[in-house]
């Protein structure tokens, strides 16, 4: 199920568990061997996602017709998926100069996620924690640029003095909002992606592994029964951690239409 993580197994019939160093590959291109950095695995997934990605939007609007063929069909699916997540947050008025956005955004993020269950890839790149930084640092530059853009320094106020508040409380209130909206606001945005694509890897790295000592290690009696059900159990967690795979690719770009409502919305 999951060729990254074969079963460790030390002297006699002793289970060892994988560690993340098993579900991330040596690097293909070493700078920094002291530290383990370089040009691995999942840099590569990226840069071919980037591709794939730019590929079908591009080429599902090349040769539009009236009545879609099925690649056509599938590029409006994808893309009608970001315009009703845009539309829903940012209205009639808005919506459609971010859809681009939104869409390109889910995509990528929902091809990035599923790389974990593919074949041969068996890595979602949104499990290493410096893409989802990088992913939910553009998103956070970017409403901030929208807001100073729409609000010009009225915007400080936007985000540090939500209305209603008696101003007496503000010297309570600032500091809050400043945390939450500046430091609590992308840091959650990528580590809700980031810890659950790798915590769903572990367990399913973990299933596979101790399904493959099961089989191997303890013999037809007790491991062939044994590791028969964590195989059913198994492929339930896969099956489901394909669901949540599809869902935080949702939830992101919800989450990035949200940050931009509020960053274009009318101030109060």
């Amino acid at each position: 199920m999951i060729a990254l993580a074969q079963p460790s197994v030390a002297s006699g019939d002793e289970f060892t568990p994988p560690t993340l160093e098993d579900l991330h590959l040596p690097e293909i291109l070493p700078w920094n061997a002291e530290y383990g950095t370089g040009f691995g695995k999942q840099m590569l997934l990226v840069l071919l996602i980037v591709v794939v990605v730019a590929w079908f939007l591009v080429a599902t609007a090349r040769k539009r017709k009236l009545v879609p063929g099925k690649f056509q069909f599938a590029g409006e699916m994808a893309y009608g998926f970001g315009r009703n997540i845009s539309k829903d947050m940012l209205g009639e008025k808005d919506f459609r100069k971010f859809t681009p956005l939104l869409t390109s955004l889910f995509l990528f993020i929902l091809l990035g996620n599923l790389m974990g269950s593919l074949p041969f890839f068996q890595v979602p790149v949104t499990s290493h924690v410096g893409t989802a930084y990088a992913l939910a640092g553009i998103v956070y530059l970017y409403w901030l640029y929208l807001g100073f853009k729409t609000h010009g320094f009225k915007y400080f106020k936007v985000l540090l003095m939500p209305s209603g508040v008696p101003p007496v409380l503000y010297i309570v209130v600032i500091p809050i909002e400043f945390l939450s909206n500046l430091i609590v606001r992308p840091m959650t945005h990528s580590l809700r992606l980031f810890a659950t694509m790798l915590s769903g890897h572990m367990i399913v790295a973990l299933t596979a592994t101790a399904m493959s000592f099961m089989f191997t290690q303890l013999g037809e009696w007790w491991g062939y029964p044994i590791g028969s059900l964590i195989f059913i159990g198994g492929l339930a967690m896969y099956l489901f951690e394909i669901f949540i795979q599809v869902l935080q690719a949702y939830v992101f770009a919800l989450l990035t239409a949200v940050y931009i409502q509020g960053s274009i919305g009318e101030a109060h």
